[in-house]
C-alpha cells in the first residue's frame, strides 16, 4: 500500500470524524418522505471575498456560510471535522485554488458536481516570482496544486472580482434556475458597483509622486498592477513568512534610494517588520487592509467600505494629486 502523502495525512483525523458526522446527519436528516437537511441548501464559500460576492448575488435566496472565522488568517485555515462535513453536504462549495492549503485538500472530499473553483475566472496572470521583493519566493505547501506560484489576491483589482462573481452567477443560475432572475439582476447591480469603485480607484491613483508601493506582504500585486503601481512586500505571499536580515536591507535600500514615505502594514498581520523597515529608513507605517476578512480593526464594514479606505491611505501615503 502506498505511503499517505503529508497534506492527506494531517486530514485523515478530520476526515475520519467528519464522515461520522455526515452519516449521523444522514441517519437524523432523511425523513419518511426523502426530504433533506437544512445544511444542504447552504453554499460554502472559503474566505470573506467569495463569501461577499455570492451574498451580493444570491440576495438571501440561499444561505451563505463561510469556513474562514472573522479575524482568523485565512492562509492558516485549519478545518475542523464539522466544516468538513458542512462541505461534504453542502449545495455547493466555492472556493479559489491555490489560496488555503486546508480548503485545496478537503475538496477532494467533496462531490466534484458540486465544487466550484473560481480561480481560472479571476485570471491569475501575476507569478510570485514576477513580483519585487520575497514576493518571487512560493510557497512549498502549494507545490501540489494547479495554481501554484500564482498571486492568489484577485478580489483587490475590481475588474478580477467582477469576473469571479460572474462566474460564481452562472453557476448559480446553472444549479438553481428557480432563483435565476434574482442571481442574474444582482449579479449586475454588483458589477456595476465595482466597476465605479474601479473607476474610483483610477482616477485617485493616476497621479502619484511615488510609484514603489512596499507591503508588509505580497498581497497588492493585482492592485499594483491595475493601477500602475510596483508592488514589494518585504515578506512573500504568506503573511507569517520570515524575511532574511540581507532581504530586509534590500528592502531598506529600496526606500531610501526611491523616496518612499510609507511602509502599509495589515490588519491581521503584526506589523513589526514594517516597523522594522519603517524605523531604518525615516518613513512613517500605515495601514492597508488585504480584506482577506472583516474584523474590527477593519476600517469599514464590508469589502467596498475598506478599499475605499484602503484608497485614501494610497493617496495619502503614495503622495497623490
Amino acid at each position: 500500500m502506498p505511503p499517505v502523502p503529508p497534506p492527506l495525512r494531517r486530514l485523515l483525523p478530520a476526515l475520519a470524524a467528519a464522515t461520522t458526522l455526515v452519516l449521523a446527519a444522514a441517519a437524523c436528516g432523511s425523513g419518511a418522505n426523502g426530504g433533506t437537511s437544512a445544511a444542504e441548501d447552504v453554499v460554502v464559500t472559503s474566505f470573506y471575498p467569495i463569501q461577499f460576492a455570492t451574498q451580493q448575488i444570491t440576495g438571501g435566496a440561499v444561505p451563505v456560510s463561510v469556513l474562514t472565522k472573522p479575524g482568523a488568517e485565512p492562509h492558516d485555515l485549519e478545518l475542523s471535522p464539522q466544516d468538513i462535513g458542512g462541505m461534504t453536504k453542502a449545495r455547493l462549495v466555492v472556493y479559489a485554488d491555490g489560496f488555503q492549503p486546508a480548503v485545496d485538500e478537503a475538496v477532494g472530499l467533496v462531490d466534484p458536481a458540486k465544487v466550484l473553483d473560481v480561480a481560472d475566472a479571476a485570471k491569475l496572470t501575476l507569478t510570485l516570482a514576477e513580483e519585487s521583493g520575497h514576493a518571487g519566493e512560493t510557497d512549498p505547501q502549494h507545490d501540489d496544486h494547479g495554481h501554484s506560484g500564482s498571486d492568489p489576491h484577485f478580489w483587490l483589482d475590481p475588474s478580477r472580482y467582477a469576473a469571479v462573481a460572474e462566474a460564481i452567477s452562472a453557476r448559480l443560475v446553472k444549479d438553481d434556475p428557480q432563483h435565476a432572475a434574482t442571481y442574474t439582476k444582482n449579479t449586475a447591480v454588483f458589477v456595476e458597483k465595482l466597476s465605479e469603485l474601479d473607476d474610483e480607484m483610477r482616477r485617485g491613483l493616476e497621479q502619484c509622486r511615488t510609484k514603489q508601493l512596499v507591503t508588509s506582504h505580497a498581497a497588492f500585486g493585482y492592485l499594483a498592477a491595475r493601477y500602475g503601481l510596483q508592488q514589494h512586500g518585504i515578506t512573500g505571499v504568506s503573511p507569517e513568512a520570515e524575511p532574511s536580515a540581507s532581504a530586509l536591507k534590500a528592502v531598506a535600500d529600496l526606500v531610501s534610494s526611491s523616496g518612499v514615505t510609507t511602509i502599509y502594514q495589515e490588519t491581521l498581520v503584526e506589523p513589526h517588520f514594517a516597523q522594522t523597515v519603517a524605523g531604518s529608513t525615516g518613513a512613517k507605517v500605515a495601514t492597508l487592509d488585504p480584506i482577506e476578512g472583516i474584523t474590527s480593526a477593519s476600517v469599514g464594514r464590508d469589502y467596498f467600505e475598506v478599499m475605499r479606505s484602503n484608497l485614501v491611505a494610497l493617496r495619502d501615503g503614495q503622495g497623490c494629486s
